[in-house]
């Protein structure tokens, strides 16, 4: 896994784009569960978004090996 992406000659630290990434999943997924009123579910809905974020994050950071 390679520590520093190359944007333009801009070094970005690879875990901020897999924040970003992780991010904009947690965002897709959360519109979901709203949707289908899962929220009434769940007992501290910040705390559980947070949790889903970081499981996600964990997620992407793990397969991004196999990707690069």
């Amino acid at each position: 896994m390679r520590y520093v992406i190359d944007i333009y000659g801009v070094f970005v630290p690879a875990l901020l784009l897999w924040i970003v990434v992780a991010y904009v999943l947690s965002a897709l997924l959360r519109r979901l569960m709203q949707r289908f009123d899962l929220y009434r579910l769940v007992w501290h809905r910040a705390l559980f978004d947070f949790a889903i974020f970081i499981c996600l994050l964990g997620g992407v950071v793990y397969l991004s090996e196999y990707l690069s």
